[in-house]
């Protein structure tokens, strides 16, 4: 496994567990072609997929400039203006107005760990975990030089690949798109999985053919998107959850992304990821650098289960990071949906004076606590206490809250600015604006345009100063609306086109700040709900608000599409109001509670007004959630069976990494009266080891479980809920 240079064959192998990768310089001139990926292979010079649907000979033949067929050579990183007229990965601009590009081989080096990507979120590893081949391109007429990264990790099917692009000198150039990864292969009889959605119903999972043309997945909003996910795999018709072969990308970025598959004329498969090129234009002077964000490439052989497995495992280890990486997140509730705008001090401490005789460990206050925040018309950006509302401020409120034995937290939403607000009025150029046009408002807010140092200066000063008034041990990062009128006081008109990514770039750098001044705090990212549920938040903040949509039902189908590709550790879930304030359902309370269970633990409602019944069931579930909470957080995900499939239960699966105890999820949304009960087929166990079955001490091997089927309980009503726990006590006979 790792990485190794063939010199005499002049292809790089990248090997993982179960999986290779092979490029080749194919020429003299330095021609870099991708050979294979996919199952693991011996073989290194796998160069024999260069003579499929076209004569080599002449691909590579050469008469003076010219360069025949070269849309079907498959590009390790195709460049735009030569022949190739699939997608391009790097495009350019001179000067004079010329836009094509040729990289060809220059020089590599592979060294054991990975380097931290200045500015940007990435996987990490050590020294002994992943192994990084830089491999340097060059255009020789631009004098641009690219390089090519790529990290294997020694123990999982995941490569992570980044480009730098860099103008050692002359005339600067601008990069109108630098994708982050291509993958070029034959065409196959393959599906299309995407994760597309809206507001309250992220994440759903839409699986086509790949059919003729170009198909794919985008955000133009600068933000990942709740419409879109930056996440496309390419799969095997044929596969499933168990079996069949799986070729997936996800982005790590929190801004525009295009994520495209193309099937050309000539019958070849190409897959690129990276930052949307529509508004992106990037000027590179003479002896500057552009780093585009890193794209996680996961090949699995063994269906959907081994692609999420890989996903998870490489996110929770390796892309996570802070004091609550591997810890359990505190059980929490959040006001909003309780008091919204209207409360006052008592009437958060009646609140939270039920959380904490129930067990709850953690109190946050949602919005509402500075300027004169009584709507949602006003103050964002005045980040002082509103000390009429609450007296003492957030001190007094947070000592309070400890006292009854809680953490205290906080909602803010950095982002943003109300024209309402003291600082608008004082900084009316800090939002982004056109000028002579009126901005469009969301929400009535605007945003704060973070590509300025003196703006993202300002803000977390502001930040800084609430975080040390008092002890404040969470805090719930909010942006409630997308990018309009994108334009910057501070930049030239002819680097207008960089202000998409140098926002997400300064939202990155108030993160990193925060987190480093305050190293224990357990930050939450949140964007109007799951608005920017992408692996580059997961770098600053270990879980991520999952969906405005607290609603338990709705919630199987949001919770199952983003447990595709996210830990089950990275979802906020709370019981909800009930009839719920989404969609007016009513359902039981033990059943948002076992919803709720699968991700990161709260209570989003008005503690005081539940029933006496509601009160009891509590203590139960906090006890659920310290029992299994770490099988969730810590052992293997598996869909047993989909209520978006079925449109009658749903049934997931958690299973410890030493595979003694698995948690099993059975929400049974509608009646099954008079119809047979439903078996399901447990995955992850030991064959070997005997399980006992909490719902009624029933014991079989691991294989009896997985083989002959688990028949699911019978209950009579919808919206009821289950949990089940199959428990390893010694080895089967």
């Amino acid at each position: 496994m790792g990485i190794r240079y063939d010199g005499k064959a002049r292809v790089f192998a990248l090997d993982t567990p179960d999986s290779s990768y092979r490029i080749g310089i194919i020429d003299e001139e330095g021609f870099i072609a991708h050979l294979y990926y996919g199952r693991r292979v011996p073989d290194t010079d796998l160069r024999q997929i260069l003579r499929v649907g076209f004569d080599p000979a002449e691909s590579f033949a050469r008469t003076g400039n010219q360069v025949k067929y070269a849309g079907t050579l498959p590009a390790e990183y195709p460049a735009g203006g030569t022949g190739d007229f699939r997608r391009p990965c790097l495009t350019v601009e001179t000067v004079s107005g010329a836009r094509d590009a040729v990289l060809v081989y220059r020089d590599h080096r592979i060294y054991a760990g990975k380097h931290r990507m200045k500015g940007l979120p990435a996987v990490y590893g050590t020294e002994k975990e992943c192994t990084t081949l830089e491999l340097d391109c060059a255009d020789p007429v631009l004098g641009l030089e690219v390089t090519l990264s790529y990290t294997v990790f020694e123990q999982l099917d995941a490569i992570a690949r980044s480009v730098s692009v860099r103008n050692p000198g002359g005339e600067p150039v601008r990069l109108t798109s630098v994708l982050s990864a291509c993958l070029d292969m034959p065409n196959r009889d393959l599906d299309v999985l995407t994760l597309h959605g809206t507001w309250s119903s992220e994440r759903m999972q839409n699986r086509r053919r790949l059919v003729w043309g170009k198909q794919g997945i985008a955000s133009l909003r600068g933000i990942s998107s709740h419409e879109e996910n930056p996440f496309l795999a390419l799969l095997e018709h044929t596969a499933t959850q168990t079996q069949g072969q799986v070729w997936a990308m996800n982005l790590v970025y929190s801004g525009n992304f295009l994520a495209e598959a193309e099937l050309s004329e000539q019958d070849q498969l190409r897959l690129v990821m990276g930052i949307h090129p529509d508004g992106f234009a990037w000027t590179l002077a003479a002896g500057e650098c552009f780093t585009a964000p890193e794209t996680v490439l996961v090949y699995s052989a063994s269906g959907l289960d081994g692609m999420t497995h890989t996903f998870h495992d490489l996110y929770r280890a390796h892309l996570i990071r802070g004091a609550y990486r591997d810890k359990p997140r505190p059980s929490l509730v959040n006001n909003w949906e309780a008091t919204y705008f209207d409360f006052d001090t008592d009437k958060l401490l009646s609140i939270a004076r039920k959380a904490s005789e129930s067990g709850i460990e953690m109190f946050v206050l949602d919005d509402g606590w500075f300027g004169k925040r009584d709507s949602d018309t006003c103050s964002l950006g005045d980040w002082t206490v509103n000390e009429q509302k609450l007296p003492g401020g957030l001190k007094r409120l947070s000592e309070e809250i400890h006292r009854m034995g809680m953490k205290f937290g906080i909602w803010m939403e950095p982002e943003m600015v109300s024209p309402d607000s003291d600082l608008y009025r004082a900084h009316p150029d800090y939002a982004l604006k056109t000028p002579g046009r009126a901005p469009a408002l969301s929400r009535h807010q605007l945003v704060l345009d973070l590509s300025r140092r003196e703006v993202r200066d300002c803000i977390y000063a502001k930040i800084h100063a609430v975080l040390s008034s008092a002890q404040i041990e969470y805090v719930k990062w909010d942006m409630n609306r997308p990018l309009t009128n994108v334009w910057s006081a501070e930049l030239p008109p002819d680097r207008q086109g960089e202000l998409y990514h140098r926002y997400v770039l300064g939202v990155y750098e108030l993160q990193e700040r925060m987190l480093t001044d305050f190293p224990d705090l357990l930050l939450e990212n949140c964007c109007s709900g799951g608005g920017r549920f992408d692996p580059g938040m997961l770098y600053y903040s270990p879980q991520i608000w999952t969906s405005d949509n607290t609603e338990a039902i709705d919630r199987l189908k949001i919770q199952e599409g983003t447990a595709l590709v996210y830990p089950l550790s990275s979802m906020g879930a709370h019981v909800a109001a009930c009839p719920s304030h989404t969609n007016s359902r009513v359902t039981p309370f033990a059943t948002r509670g076992l919803v709720s269970l699968c991700g990161c633990f709260g209570y989003e409602l008005d503690l005081t007004k539940l029933t006496a019944e509601e009160l009891a069931e509590i203590p139960g579930q906090l006890r659920a959630y310290a029992a299994y909470g770490d099988v969730f957080r810590t052992g293997d995900y598996y869909r047993i069976a989909s209520f978006a499939e079925n449109g009658e239960y749903d049934v997931l699966m958690a299973v410890s990494k030493d595979r003694r105890r698995a948690v099993l999820v059975y929400v049974q949304v509608l009646s099954r009266q008079k119809r047979p009960v439903p078996v399901v087929y447990p995955r992850g166990l030991d064959e070997q080891l005997c399980y006992r079955l909490s719902e009624n001490g029933e014991k079989h091997s691991g294989a009896g479980w997985m083989h002959a089927g688990l028949p699911l309980p019978q209950m009579k009503g919808d919206f009821l809920g289950r949990l089940m726990v199959l428990e390893a006590e010694e080895e089967a006979e």
